[in-house]
This record gives structure tokens, C-alpha cells and sequence, in this order.
């Protein structure tokens, strides 16, 4: 309904402007601070004062006076504070709300019509996923989740860097080592059975003796080399440790969740003669030079050159990127990239690149993200130091679990919970508090995972927003329990809802499509973490202060009783958006 109210606004506002002769490019609708009534306010007499020959109090008086409530749906009143212009919300506003908000699929737009491919995690098949790059999978898959919420049709790429240099390590070093030589996997998972391999070339190239080394790395060089000439022997090779390596990692991400509809190898757009196709464009382009024995593209603005081809005829990262990029653009109508904040210059690079190709490169968007690290300090792969996901994953449910039977021992030990209800209650909230914590803040912004605020029940977390979603759940059991009904979504009439703590659950309630929407415009999930914890607070001083089931009034209790059902569904929904589970019980 907000949404719905906020096209009301621009209407009446546009409609008044004109009627006064004031320009209406810039209409000024904002969101007025908590302790103001009106859903929607306008700054626009700020703007207008000069023109108007007025000060802004008196122009935002005569904005008002032109506009009549009564054309409307969801405006009560327009009343003027200060310079500003406030919309009040009608009684169908929050009657609307509390039938929408029963939906199953409340918060979802209407289909936009556009294909949307977001590109994410991409993590070099070399090992298992770690810690430090956790923020890239749980991010994209949120910002994939609230740009289908927002009504797009969205698909979900891992771009599978499969004929780079540490692909042809690995391949070699799969080839060559004994696994009697290798100690035990730190798992019995695929990724940690084959990183051993990994790890062992890259030891042996640093130590070994110069003739043995030189000697590998011409078998190294052989792989490239038949990569780029389109062996098919060589490609089953190097597939042979990528797939297994990446049927591990996939076995991690899902348990996020972050799943995949496509692993998209960057061979295939050698394999398929498109890199080659880029690479000839690339030497015909106005800034294309052949300096330091490589092929290089030179930009007006960027000061680092791109190299595109070297010497010896094999292609770059960057260069089958591009590749990749114009079969997106041939696909999709939107990509979006997420990546990590050591990839700005590849990412300029590649924009700067594509827009002399000729792409229309406003379709492409690119989210950077900044490292997660733990207390203890940075991280590292390179060596197999650091801290893999799953370690992070396990120790989060064993906290939680630790949790919940501190909790919860009253009712473990009455039997109302089960051994199978406290591991998914664990899984659910252990694992829902890491991937809470790290999409809750802005991507750009550096953050170090602290366990005690991941999983404090009482803080702005996981579990606090989870816990809203049980007590509703909890209620709305009672209520069946004691044979009393949750009424039709259309049968409630809102007015029975006049207390502050009601009105603002309702509003709060009412604004998660639009949270959506700005969500997915700017492309930060991490607005409905925000929005989570507002509707949460708002439940909360609900429920402290309105009894639901045990009220006197028939008439009261059936709306309360609506009232958390549509609370319910919307913290569901908001906290699917983020890929963050919504249990029943806690």
C-alpha cells in the first residue's frame, strides 16, 4: 500500500504544482521522522520559496490548499508542518495493508519484464571457500533474492575460471604427486582432498631445484598452451580437477544457502572462438598497442593499460571476461557482478573496454565488496592458512545449539522439543546469524565477525529478528490451540486497530514492497536487513503492550489476531529476501 500511496503523492503533488504554475521536476517526497503521522512528506516549498517570492511555511501552505484528499484512495488529509507538506494515511490504507500483508508472496513487485543475470562467488576452484571471501556468495545470493522479489527474472552464474595459471598448476600437480606423499584432507570432502595437491606445487615450485622447477613449468606451460589451442585432451584434464574441486565447494555454498543455476567455464568462450573474435576487435581499436611483448589496450581515463594477448598467443583472464560479458549482453537484459574491492581496476577495465566495443554499458552493474575477517586477524589461501567456511558454519551451529539448550532446557526436558527440533533450530539460527551479520552491512565496508553479536538474542541480529517470527508463530498456535480463528484476509476491518503500537506495526508492515524496491534499485540487500530490524522493534512494542488472545473485546482480538498473521508473513518474507530462514519455533 505504500507504494500505492506514494503514486497518490506524486499525483497530488504534481496536480497542485501545476495548478500553481511551479515546475514539477523535483516533487521533494520523503520519509517524515518516526514521531510525524503522515506516511509521506514533501520538501518541495524549500525549493520554491525563491520562485515563489515567499518563505517555505507559506509555500508549503498554498501546495496543500490545492490538493483534495478525497481524489484518493490511501490520503486521509494533507497538513502542512513547518515547510513541509504531510500525507496522512486513510483507513483503507491500513485496511488494504492488513488483507496484502496476508499474502503468501507479500513484498513481491509486479513482474518487470527484464532478465537478470547476477554473477556471483566466482572463487578460483583451487581449494576450499574461505572465510575471508564468504561476504561474495552471501551477498550476491541476497542481492539475487531481492532482485526477484522486485519482480525480475533472475539467473544465478558462478564464472568458473578454469584456464587461468593456477588451474594449470593444479592440473599438473594432480599429475604428478603420489597421494601417499600427501598428508590427511582436513575433511572428507572433494575441495579438501584435492587442495593437498594444490599445495604441494606451488611448495615444490618454490623449493625445488632450479632444472626440476624449470622442467615443471614447461609441462605447466604445455597446459596453457593446449587450453588456448583448443585440445580436447587438455580440457578434459584440466575438467577433471576443476569438477571435482567445484562439486565440493557447491556442497559448501549450499549450505548457506547459495545455490547456482549455471557454471559458466571461461574455456568455453575459448572453445567456442569468441575470445579469439574479441581479441581481433581489441587489435582494431583506436587505443590498441603491441609494446613489452604483449598486446595492450590504452584508455583516456584509466592509467593502467589492459594487456590482452601475450606474446606467445594466449589470451588473459580479462580478455575471454569480455568474452563472457558480450554473451551476457546477448542473453540478458541486466548483469550484475559482485566482487571483491581488489577487483576495481579489472572491473573499470573491463566497463572501459566493452564501451569501445560498442556495448551499452549501463546494463552492466558491479557491487565491490569489502573483506570479512575474524578477530584473530586476516586471512590467507595461498598457504592453507586461515579459516575455511565450513569451520565458520559448524562452529556456528554448535554456538547456537549451545544456545538454544540454554534456552530452551525447560522445555528439552518436558519433551515439547525433540533432539531434531533443537539441531534445525541450531542449524537455523546458527547458520542464519553468520549470513545475517554479513549482508546486514554495507558491502563497501570493512568488518571483523564477532560471535557474541552474531548470536545475541537481545542486540540487531539474526536470532532477535528470527525470535519476532516465532512469538508470532507462537501466537498465532495458541489461537488454533484454543479453537479460536484467524479471520479471512478480507474480513478485518483495520479501525478496531487504534492504539500507537498497532498504527505503527501496520505502517511498518505497509513499507516492506517499497523497502524492496529501493533495495533492489540501488542494488543493497543490506537496506532490508534494515528494514528487519525496524518491523522487529515494532512487533516487539506490540506485543509488550497489546494482549492479543486474551482480550476482551471480540472485535479487537480478531484484528490483533490479523495483525500477526500479516507481521508474521512479512518478517518471513523479509527475512527470505535476505536467504536468512524464518523458524517457526525458538
Amino acid at each position: 500500500m505504500f507504494l500505492a500511496m506514494r503514486t497518490e503523492v506524486r499525483a497530488a503533488l504534481a496536480g497542485a504544482l501545476a495548478a500553481l504554475d511551479f515546475p514539477t521536476d523535483d516533487l521533494g517526497i520523503e520519509t517524515p521522522p518516526a514521531d510525524v503521522d503522515a506516511v509521506l512528506a514533501s520538501s518541495v516549498a524549500y525549493r520554491l520559496a525563491g520562485e515563489a517570492g515567499a518563505p517555505p511555511p507559506a509555500v508549503a501552505e498554498q501546495v496543500a490548499d490545492e490538493i483534495d484528499p478525497g481524489e484518493y484512495d490511501y490520503v486521509d488529509s494533507v497538513q502542512t508542518q513547518g515547510p513541509y507538506v504531510n500525507f496522512l494515511p486513510s483507513e483503507r490504507y491500513f485496511d488494504d495493508t492488513l488483507e496484502a500483508a496476508r499474502a503468501d508472496d507479500y513484498g513481491t513487485l509486479e513482474p518487470t519484464g527484464d532478465e537478470v543475470v547476477v554473477e556471483h562467488t566466482s572463487a578460483n576452484p583451487t581449494g576450499p571457500v574461505h572465510v575471508g571471501r564468504a561476504r561474495n556468495p552471501i551477498i550476491g545470493d541476497a542481492l539475487a533474492r531481492v532482485l526477484e522479489y522486485a519482480g525480475n527474472d533472475v539467473e544465478r552464474h558462478y564464472y568458473v575460471n578454469d584456464a587461468g595459471r593456477q588451474m594449470a598448476v593444479f592440473t599438473w600437480a594432480y599429475e604428478t604427486f603420489d597421494e601417499a606423499d600427501l598428508p590427511e584432507p582436513e575433511r572428507e570432502s572433494p575441495e579438501y582432498e584435492m587442495v593437498r595437491y594444490y599445495r604441494k606445487g606451488n611448495s615444490y615450485l618454490e623449493d625445488a631445484d632450479p632444472e626440476d622447477v624449470e622442467e615443471a613449468e614447461a609441462e605447466i606451460q604445455a597446459i596453457l598452451q593446449g587450453l588456448e589451442e583448443g585440445e580436447e585432451a587438455v580440457y578434459e584434464r584440466v575438467g577433471e580437477v576443476v569438477d571435482t574441486v567445484l562439486s565440493g565447494m557447491r556442497g559448501t555454498l549450499e549450505r548457506l544457502p547459495a545455490t547456482f543455476d549455471e557454471f559458466v567455464k571461461e574455456t568455453r568462450f575459448m572453445r567456442d572462438g569468441s575470445t579469439d573474435d574479441v581479441v581481433e576487435r581489441l587489435k582494431e581499436l583506436d587505443g590498441a598497442v603491441y609494446e613489452d611483448d604483449a598486446w595492450q589496450l590504452t584508455f583516456e581515463d584509466i592509467d593502467k593499460n589492459l594487456v590482452f594477448l601475450r606474446a606467445d598467443g594466449t589470451s588473459l583472464y580479462t580478455t575471454r571476461d569480455l568474452a563472457h560479458h558480450e554473451w551476457k549482453f546477448d542473453t540478458f537484459d541486466r548483469a550484475v557482478t559482485v566482487l571483491g574491492e581488489d577487483h576495481k581496476l579489472q572491473a573499470e577495465q573491463l566497463k572501459a573496454t566493452l564501451e569501445q566495443l560498442g556495448h551499452d554499458t549501463d546494463r552492466l552493474s558491479t557491487v565491490h565488496y569489502s573483506w570479512v575477517n575474524l578477530p584473530e586477524g586476516g586471512m590467507s589461501t595461498r598457504e592453507g592458512t586461515g579459516i575455511d567456511l565450513d569451520d565458520l558454519l559448524d562452529e556456528a551451529i554448535d554456538r547456537a545449539r549451545e544456545e538454544v539448550n540454554e534456552r530452551m532446557g525447560e522445555r528439552i526436558r518436558d519433551d515439547d522439543l525433540t533432539e531434531e527440533d533443537v539441531e534445525r533450530i541450531a542449524h537455523e539460527v546458527g547458520i542464519g546469524a553468520v549470513r545475517y551479520d554479513i549482508v546486514s552491512k554495507q558491502p563497501t565496508k570493512g568488518i571483523t565477525f564477532e560471535w557474541e553479536r552474531a548470536l545475541d538474542f537481545e542486540a540487531q541480529s539474526a536470532p532477535y529478528v528470527q525470535y519476532v517470527h516465532a512469538r508470532a508463530c507462537g501466537i498465532l498456535d495458541e489461537a488454533a490451540a484454543a479453537d479460536v480463528d484467524v479471520p479471512a484476509p478480507d474480513a478485518v476491518d483495520a479501525s478496531a486497530l487504534t492504539d500507537p503500537a498497532e498504527r505503527d506495526l501496520l505502517r511498518a508492515i505497509a513499507a516492506f514492497p517499497a523497502r524492496i524496491e529501493e533495495a533492489a534499485d540501488e542494488l543493497q540487500p543490506h537496506l532490508i536487513a534494515t528494514y528487519t530490524r525496524d518491523i522487529a522493534e515494532a512487533f516487539n512494542t506490540f506485543y509488550r503492550e497489546c494482549r492479543v488472545l486474551d482480550v476482551d473485546d471480540a472485535e479487537r482480538r480478531t484484528a490483533r489476531l490479523a495483525l500477526v498473521a500479516a507481521a508474521q508473513t512479512t518478517v518471513a518474507n523479509a527475512l527470505d529476501a535476505l536467504g536468512v530462514a524464518a523458524p517457526d519455533s525458538m
